[in-house]
């Protein structure tokens, strides 16, 4: 084979194996593990003790997902439209998303609680994304306590602590200037 085409041939070669690999990864998600994700949420919703639904979207074939939500119920706020007819506003609850991208990996989405009606929705957060095989037991657990934590920021915000925010910065020109000299 000619020297210039060295190059090209192994990109072919690569591209080759990604195809052999998301087929791979569409055969995994099909035979075992949807049905692993399903099996693990399940489980974990039930030793914690959280009311939570698990669901199956399967209406695009080989881009499912796993829909792990916290549900809709009536937000509490609602509008008088008269004095017998109250028109509620709907809050969802948040869901945890384990979702297959068109190449065969799955990419773990936190959906935040939203009220319709009140505001736009907070985009969602991708949490990681993953090869088939790289998604074990104590992920799910790790994915479970982001999405409660952030379910929980969200329900509990105020502008008194930002998310993520350093708790112990100091704020102030004499602090910030007196960190320089040292």
């Amino acid at each position: 084979m000619n020297r210039e085409y060295n190059n090209l041939k192994k990109k072919v070669t690569n591209y080759q194996e990604v195809l052999t690999n998301t087929r791979a990864y569409r055969t995994v998600w099909n035979e075992e593990l949807r049905d692993k994700i399903v099996d693990q949420l399940t489980t974990i919703s039930k030793e914690v003790e959280l009311d939570a639904k698990v669901e199956v979207k399967s209406e695009l074939e080989n881009l499912q997902a796993i829909v792990f939500s916290l549900g809709t119920v009536k937000s509490g706020m609602y509008q008088e439209v008269n004095d017998s007819i109250k028109r509620h506003m709907i809050k969802q609850n948040g869901s945890l998303i384990y979702q297959q991208l068109f190449n065969g990996k799955i990419i773990v989405i936190i959906n935040y609680p939203f009220i319709e009606g009140y505001g736009q929705p907070q985009p969602p957060k991708t949490v990681a994304i993953y090869r088939p095989e790289e998604l074990k037991e104590p992920f799910f657990i790790r994915h479970m306590e982001e999405f409660i934590t952030e379910v929980y920021n969200w329900e509990d915000y105020d502008d008194d602590e930002k998310p993520g925010a350093d708790r112990d910065q100091k704020i102030g020109f004499k602090l910030n200037f007196e960190k320089e000299k040292e």
